[in-house]
């Protein structure tokens, strides 16, 4: 959409700049002028137009090299910049520029800063993304051993790290001030994609509870603690949720939290019907729960995957699906991610590429909003609405196992002084906690060594704050589980008959329930009820890590019943970036032992980079993990099989 169009469009421009001010809630209710402007500039965008985002646009592309703060992909085709430009901390590691590699946390603060001045200098808004470096092992972001998000929450021995690290990020954030030293407004988009399990702080590598909390502790020490008042804290998971509210908000770290819900979605149809339906039913979802919450709705990354321009009319089919419904369509804004030149991936087509013609065509379309629409973001004249007081337990988490006699309950309290905060377990005798120089309410719990014998209690945390009660509590695991022999997965004896215990325990990608039956078993207590429903896509899949060495085993073994339907399963082994898999069908209604050798597993189909590879020694010296898809066969969409003594022998 050009310059012109946009002042007969009715968009909102700087049309609350005059009169009273408008009252905000935001998650820091003293943020400067300026970000509060920018999230109400955001929702009353909301049907009026799509802002597009790209990831280091200023910083990587084709058609340049240097950084001058000017040259871009997307203005080398459009001569227009995006309206959402999109950075990351890795700048901070000098991982990504404009970071440099080996260069001091000064440098690289202050490169972090530069990044927001130069699009903020081009007029667009600010988002950074957070690709942690694994806390635990020095890996990167993909490396996800070490339960780090267990490790870096408050008493965990990776904290210090973790807490270093913010500081570094409010530093730069704090640093990117205007000519005029004005703070510039930046959306903080921590934590992404959470409910997949390809990163550190994803589903099967933390429990949900974990992740909150892990979320909650970042932005009240950004906020509280470093004194930061220019964010905006967004809320980001992944695709897809068959547009069901309660899978999306499983994670969910609270709207005392969270100013923008965003959702991730990548396509590898080449834009099919299907993933464009289950795009637009997802965002619609995304789009009521903000409004419910008084929250901006956003697409917070997107993009094409799969073999590269398949479809020529990709962009303006995915926003001609964004308009056409009415839900969608309120979106704010929608980001893909960088283009890094050279053998990578262009998300954004540059002059020549066989999409080119159309990312013209979506610049064009007047609900597409690129900076030359943009006008008076940051000039909405509002006032902030005080936060009321805000209590959560810190530690431990819900669902956390613990195997000593020494803990600490920790409870966090916001927006209020406590005139008397307690703890108790199972409702037993209230014990005082203190504030203590972090800022918790904090003591000591001292477990009897004659509970850690696999017991669940539960701790409720109490505190008064002008007159009024102020309570949560989470569920606690008590004693060590014995371990699995070597090659086992999984025999669903370890979650003390605990349903949501065994669902934090794997990833869960679409829609799908996992909970323990004692009925329908191989062996022991327990196995594994695991319904699906392929109403929205189809496919579903678990996973769990691995992280192990396979040579001494030939075959992956499982105990599974069927339900009679022409669906099937799919064993996928992943090693060494490479997918295996093994599939066979559950028209079965009897429970059988399933042997699938090692010799006969092969990439997925999809997995072109690695099909010519085996699952050989080399391989098997190096699995990382182990999923288990179900796929659509015609006729069931929804049902239940059983599986039971995963292990590869």
């Amino acid at each position: 959409m050009g310059a012109a169009a946009v002042a007969a469009s009715g968009l909102p421009l700087p049309a609350a700049a005059a009169g009273r001010a408008t009252p905000v809630r935001i998650v820091d209710d003293k943020a400067t002028r300026e970000t509060r402007a920018l999230f109400q500039y955001m929702l009353d965008l909301r049907g009026q137009g799509v802002m597009f985002g790209h990831e280091h646009s200023l910083s990587d592309g084709f058609t340049f090299e240097g950084m001058d703060g000017e040259s871009s992909d997307v203005e080398a085709v459009t001569g227009d910049y995006p309206a959402v430009f999109g950075w990351d901390t890795l700048i901070l590691n000098g991982f990504q520029k404009p970071g440099v590699y080996g260069g001091t946390e000064e440098e690289n603060i202050e490169a972090l800063s530069w990044a927001f001045e130069a699009s903020d200098a081009q007029g667009g808004i600010n988002v950074l993304s957070a690709h942690l470096y694994n806390f635990v092992t020095g890996g990167d972001f993909w490396d996800t051993a070490g339960r780090v998000v267990s490790q870096i929450l408050p008493g965990g021995a990776k904290h210090a790290d973790f807490n270093a690290f913010l500081d570094r990020i409010a530093a730069g954030v704090k640093g990117a001030k205007r000519p005029d030293g004005t703070l510039i407004p930046i959306v903080f988009r921590p934590f992404h994609e959470n409910n997949g399990g390809w990163f550190w702080w994803g589903a099967g590598h933390t429990t949900s509870a974990e992740f909150i909390e892990i979320f909650r502790y970042t932005v009240e020490y950004l906020r509280d603690t470093k004194k930061v008042r220019n964010l905006l804290y967004a809320y980001s998971p992944n695709s897809s949720f068959g547009g069901d509210p309660t899978t999306y908000l499983k994670t969910y770290p609270g709207d005392e939290f969270v100013d923008i819900l965003g959702y991730d979605a990548y396509d590898n149809s080449a834009g099919s019907a299907e993933w464009l339906s289950g795009t637009v039913k997802d965002l619609a979802m995304v789009v009521d729960l903000a409004a419910e919450r008084g929250k901006v709705p956003a697409f917070t990354e997107f993009g094409e995957s799969g073999e590269e321009g398949r479809n020529p009319q990709w962009f303006t089919d995915l926003l001609g699906a964004i308009k056409g419904d009415p839900g969608a369509n309120q979106v704010t804004h929608m980001l893909t991610w960088a283009n890094f030149g050279g053998n990578n991936r262009a998300y954004v087509p540059f002059p020549g590429h066989v999409m080119e013609a159309d990312f013209v065509a979506y610049h064009d379309d007047p609900y597409s909003l690129f900076t030359s629409d943009l006008e008076g973001v940051f000039d909405a004249r509002t006032r902030a609405v005080k936060n009321d007081p805000f209590l959560h337990l810190v530690t431990p988490t819900d669902r956390q196992r613990l195997t000593t006699s020494e803990n600490t309950i920790r409870l966090r309290l916001t927006g209020g002084h406590a005139a008397r905060a307690t703890y108790s377990v199972d409702g037993g005798r209230p014990v005082r906690l203190c504030l203590d120089e972090d800022g918790f309410h904090s003591a000591p719990w001292m477990v009897d060594p004659s509970w850690l014998d696999n017991r669940s209690v539960t701790i409720t945390v109490n505190a008064k704050v002008n007159g009024r009660e102020h309570t949560d509590s989470a569920l606690v695991l008590l004693g060590e589980v014995a371990p699995l022999p070597a090659g086992w997965i999984d025999d669903f004896e370890g979650y003390a008959g605990d349903d949501l215990t065994l669902s934090e325990a794997y990833s869960h990608v679409n829609a799908n329930t996992t909970t323990l039956s004692s009925d329908h078993k191989g062996s022991g207590s327990f196995g594994l009820a695991y319904s699906y429903d392929f109403t929205s896509a189809g496919y579903t899949g678990i996973g769990k890590s691995v992280g192990a060495d396979w040579n001494d085993f030939s075959a992956l073994k499982l105990w599974v019943q069927g339900d009679g339907s022409t669906n099937g399963a799919t064993l996928q082994v992943v090693a060494l970036g490479a997918y295996f898999e093994y599939n066979f069908g559950l028209s079965g209604t009897e429970g059988q032992e399933i042997t699938a050798p090692f010799s006969e597993f092969r990439p997925a189909p999809w997995d072109t980079g690695h099909a010519d590879e085996l699952l050989d020694a080399a391989h098997l010296a190096e699995v990382a993990t182990f999923n288990l898809y179900l796929g659509y066969g015609g006729t069931t969409a929804t049902g239940t099989v059983y599986v039971d003594d995963i292990r590869a022998e």
